[in-house]
């Protein structure tokens, strides 16, 4: 669903022939979506976009441009573009491009760059691109198609997102370029660039997890990108291991938590029972996850005495705590330790795990506030919103509820953009990449008060865009997590409040269906609203307690003061 108008006219686009033409035909055989916001600096490449076969959505604020593309990706799989002007909307767009950066995500910025001779208020975009750890490349008259074509091969290659630069005055020069065809879209798709892990570190590896007691295999996004699913459930069927994910990978094993062996989400979101069971193994098997702090409970997930293997595709482990890396692809790993396990000489048999009951705080209808206990919201909520959901959650405190209460139904109907660089804002404009990247799926983001005025600017086009959405407002009129970092610390908390804003009434003016939500009862307007199968976008402002703090919140604040306590629950 392109959401510019149809040409009114056949006539060739103004840009035809130009350097940003032949950027759009490189780009037509690999992509299909591009997300922007119009400036001087990409005007002749909208111009060819809008006439190829792209479909462009407009956003409102250059950040959300980069974000709604690495949304995208994450739900769809697939190559996404952002576009930009050059100057003050390309370093508006930084901060979502740092996060794809950091996140490993393939995406690519087509932007405008300074003309030659530069001006005294022209910067220098490739430093700030490769500070924020992207790749950047300028093309030329001479070279469009093919630097385009490198930039997307880059991008899939496991390179992160690639800043593509049109300098300003070759935006609208005649392309000089002899040879201009792009290879078969077949021929580029996300490569695993990671050798083939040797045999003697399998062998070793097998042999370790063969003689583990009480063995567990915890998946991260990258074992869900690999689509090591089939290998890693036979490996722990084959060792009697306990499976977790990370919360990039939820619902990576296909079971409920707390049948089978499947212990559910680890680290900060997890339970205390699976808390406690991830703590007693004494083989850790790690498949394609990083184990950031979150998920290592600041180095007090495993037990010390734990042989933790890490399979991954960087350069070296990603956690001093690592005992053995294999570096290589999740599947094609977890697949040669299976075999290295069915040649094993030993054999000795593994039971199968026992289940472990899983449980959470219901938390009370109001808190003593008097406000929505966001406990009993978000369970009342996974109740209500359709099974066919995808959650995209915007950063800030109430990142503890969703994850923990709402049911996911695969690791790509998660989307946490905003985490690996630790940012809030970034969710209204996350819900318009994956509405865009699964139109059939409804739209769930769970967003604070915080990140929601941060990112104000998109929610008309979330409005605009997204087929059917459910917008949830955790709004605690404060940035909670800072309240819940500092204010226990004695800093003063008055810069860390926000006036209470009618966000149903923002919504409402917007065109979307809303209610204010101060009681569970209130939920019956959004009950009614997804009862009617209408297309459309419904925004729930939740008025939530402050008081309820997010035990990984807790945990955070924990580790700042130098208290952990590893036997609390996470």
């Amino acid at each position: 669903m392109a959401t510019t108008p149809a040409s009114a006219s056949p006539a060739p686009p103004v840009s035809a022939g130009t350097v940003s033409a032949s950027i759009v035909a490189a780009l037509e055989p690999h992509v299909s979506d591009v997300f922007g916001v119009m400036g001087n600096g990409n005007a002749w490449f909208l111009d060819a976009v809008v006439a190829s076969s792209l479909d462009y959505t407009a956003v409102r604020h250059e950040s959300a441009a980069v974000a709604a593309a690495d949304a995208y990706f994450r739900s769809s799989g697939r190559l996404a573009v952002a576009t930009t002007t050059y100057g003050p909307g390309f370093t508006n767009a930084l901060t979502p491009l740092t996060e794809a950066a950091k996140a490993r995500i393939p995406l690519v910025l087509v932007t405008g760059d300074a003309p030659e001779p530069r001006r005294p208020w022209d910067i220098d975009q490739r430093a700030l691109t490769e500070a924020a750890g992207a790749t950047y490349l300028a093309v030329g008259a001479a070279d469009a198609g093919e630097m385009t074509r490198h930039a997307i091969e880059l991008a899939l290659a496991g390179h992160g997102p690639v800043v593509l630069a049109i300098p300003y005055h070759l935006a609208a020069a005649h392309g000089t370029e002899t040879d201009s065809a792009g290879v078969a879209a077949s021929d580029l798709a996300v490569v695993d660039a990671a050798p083939a892990t040797d045999a003697a570190a399998i062998s070793a590896a097998a042999g370790i997890l063969d003689t583990a007691e009480h063995p567990v295999i915890l998946a991260g996004r990258g074992a869900w990108l690999a689509g090591a699913q089939d290998a890693a459930a036979a490996l722990a069927s084959r060792l009697g291991a306990h499976t977790a994910t990370t919360a990039l990978a939820m619902s990576f094993f296909g079971d409920e938590p707390g049948t089978g062996g499947s212990l559910g989400v680890a680290g900060g979101f997890a339970t205390e029972a699976t808390a406690d069971e991830i703590a007693r193994a004494d083989v850790v098997l790690v498949l394609g996850a990083s184990l950031s702090q979150f998920t290592m409970r600041f180095g007090h997930a495993f037990a010390e005495d734990a042989h933790v293997i890490q399979v991954d595709v960087a350069d070296a482990p990603t956690h001093p705590r690592v005992d053995t890396y294999l570096r290589g692809d999740a599947a094609e790993t977890a697949a040669a330790l299976l075999a290295a396990l069915d040649e094993s000489a030993r054999r000795h048999p593994h039971p199968a795990p026992g289940p472990v009951a899983q449980t959470r705080p219901d938390g009370d209808d109001l808190a003593p506030d008097g406000r929505l206990d966001p406990r009993s919201l978000t369970a009342r909520l996974d109740a209500i919103l359709p099974p066919d959901r995808t959650v995209v959650q915007d950063g800030g405190h109430f990142i503890g509820w969703g994850p923990t209460y709402l049911r996911i139904p695969a690791p790509d109907r998660l989307l946490m953009v905003g985490t690996a660089f630790q940012t809030i804002g970034l969710g209204l404009a996350s819900a318009v990449g994956a509405g865009r990247a699964v139109p059939e799926s409804t739209i769930v983001l769970c967003t604070g008060d915080g990140g929601a005025l941060m990112g104000l600017a998109d929610l008309e086009t979330v409005v605009r865009s997204v087929r059917r959405g459910v917008i949830v407002v955790f709004n605690d009129a404060a940035y909670g997590a800072e309240i819940h970092q500092y204010g226990v610390r004695g800093i003063d908390t008055a810069p860390m409040l926000i006036d209470e804003v009618d966000f149903a009434g923002i919504a409402a003016a917007l065109g979307a269906s809303s209610a204010v939500v101060c009681e569970l009862g209130d939920l019956r307007a959004l009950e009614t609203w997804l009862a009617s199968g209408v297309d459309g976008v419904f925004l729930a402002d939740c008025r939530v307690s402050r008081t309820v703090v997010a035990p990984y919140m807790a945990e955070v604040v924990a580790a700042a003061t130098g208290h952990v306590n590893t036997s609390e629950p996470d």
